[in-house]
């Protein structure tokens, strides 16, 4: 038991190593792998795909939003827009008209002029009103004029559209001398500008967004965030809104923590706008791939292991079964050798003191087993022998022990008195004796009597070694051999070994 004990330990011990060295192996091997495709991952995002998406966005929102500013800039030019307002702006219908063919020519959702002398907004419906420096809607007119540039945009409602949220593109109209005669444009929805912003996103899986030098959201998908959302007040980029928003030739790369995430933000200063592009990613979904690679390869790791382990486990078993098959049996005979005997001879004695039971040995040989090796050969012997045990074996119970003490000799542990072991001893020797072996191809005539077999037994006595119970069956046996072989010899307790 305590030998069973260890082999149990130095078994687990060895499954609990090789299961830590292939958990750790495997999941170093992952997690060394994840991190340097995460490396991988954001040195690209960073390095090439960030700042590509944003340059490609860049060449996109000229291609979109300056055509506008080329378009003012051509009314701004147009020599009939001059001619009609220095002559005093007498037709409505001309310019409405003209107005109207430059909307319908480009698609603008806005087109208008508004006149420095007399205060009049024209529209291509007409005219809308008359600008005040007292209304709050006309105060970027009166701010235009003070700027003294070409042009600029502005963010406000469209009150000739049912005050939808507009860019305007204001342009200044100068007659030939550099006079300021009124401020011409055209105008942009909003939600148009939000929807082409929204299609960056789709197309890049990035968000997309302008805001003004002051930090100011001008363009954004959500238009709950224009003019209303400052990133000087948004969490997290807050700490590098000032950075974000310091005007230079360069394009320039940021990273920032919002709920927990990190989020990498790339920035380009507009100068036709005065606006700044940022373009922002967040890192946790653009890693989350492989991040799910890593745990996808972890449990079919996980289950390689577990096979692995399975797969050892049986091996180890099967092997150690065969081991200790080896260890412990007799090859040929199958029947226990000496060591097991000893251990079990040691088994036997603790069960019997406390349990008060009784144990005896029979110690039996094969009679003239030399004679028939010299006649019939080793292969014989070694037949009988075989065939010897599996007699044996059918004729204890389950918890005796059959022995093969040494060349043609058995020793049998059965639990049980002298009388049940002479009992058992007596069975064994019938049986043998009516064993007809095919020792050449053929089995022996019945008159043949070719195998017997002689028994001593022997009941252990409280505090008699295992030498001493051998002594005594060993002196049986002899008993046996010298009255004619073929027979049972009881030794009594008490009786030592004779010479």
């Amino acid at each position: 038991m305590l030998r069973n004990l260890a082999d149990l330990t130095i078994k687990t011990k060895l499954i609990l190593s090789l299961s830590f060295l292939l958990v750790t192996g495997f999941f170093l091997t992952n997690y060394l792998n994840y991190r340097a495709s995460r490396h991988s991952v954001r040195s690209n995002i960073i390095e090439h795909s960030l700042p590509l998406t944003r340059d490609n966005i860049y060449s996109e929102i000229q291609t979109d939003l300056l055509r506008p500013i080329y378009v003012s800039s051509l009314m701004a030019n147009d020599t009939f827009l001059k001619d009609w307002a220095i002559e005093g702006e007498k037709n409505v219908s001309q310019i409405t008209k003209y107005l109207y063919e430059i909307s319908q020519k480009y698609g603008f959702f806005s087109t208008f002029f508004v006149s420095d002398q007399t205060g009049n907004y024209y529209h291509f419906n007409g005219i809308l009103k008359r600008i005040s420096p007292r209304d709050a809607h006309d105060v970027w007119f009166y701010d235009f004029k003070k700027l003294n540039q070409p042009y600029d945009l502005s963010v406000d409602n469209n009150q000739a559209a049912d005050n939808h949220l507009t860019i305007f593109i204001n342009h200044r109209l100068e007659d030939h001398q550099g006079n300021l005669l009124g401020v011409t444009g055209v105008g942009l929805n909003m939600q148009m500008v939000g929807e082409l912003l929204l299609d960056y996103q789709r197309r890049y899986d990035r968000n997309v967004y302008l805001v003004d030098r002051d930090g100011l959201v001008k363009v954004h998908k959500d238009q709950d965030w224009v003019d209303r959302v400052n990133i000087l007040q948004r969490e997290g980029l807050n700490e590098i809104a000032e950075q974000v928003l310091t005007v230079g030739d360069e394009p320039r790369f940021f990273e920032y923590r919002k709920d927990g995430r990190t989020m990498l933000l790339t920035s380009r200063y507009i100068p036709e706008f005065k606006w700044f592009l940022l373009v922002e990613q967040d890192e946790s979904r653009a890693l989350a791939g492989i991040r799910n690679s890593f745990l996808g390869n972890l449990v079919f790791d996980l289950a390689i292991i577990v096979l692995v382990l399975v797969i050892t486990i049986w091996t180890i078993n099967k092997y150690q079964s065969r081991l200790e098959q080896l260890a412990t049996t007799d090859e040929l005979t199958q029947a226990f050798n000496r060591r097991e005997f000893e251990r079990c001879f040691e088994l036997a004695v603790y069960q019997s003191r406390r349990k008060q039971e009784a144990f005896s040995v029979i110690l039996f040989d094969i009679d003239n087993f030399k004679g028939i090796n010299d006649q019939r050969g080793h292969l014989a012997g070694d037949r009988i022998l075989k065939e010897v045990a599996v007699i044996a074996r059918d004729c204890f119970r389950k918890n005796d022990l059959l022995v093969r003490w040494g060349g043609d000799e058995f020793v049998l542990l059965t639990y049980g008195d002298l009388h049940q072991a002479q009992s058992m001893a007596e069975r064994i020797r019938s049986r043998v004796r009516d064993l007809r072996p095919d020792l050449d191809g053929h089995a022996a005539p019945e008159a043949a009597n070719l195998v017997s077999i002689s028994c001593g037994v022997a009941e252990w006595v409280a505090g008699e070694t295992l030498d001493q119970l051998m002594t005594r069956a060993d002196r049986a046996l002899y008993l046996a051999k010298s009255a004619g072989r073929n027979l049972t010899v009881v030794l009594p307790q008490g009786e030592g070994a004779a010479g």
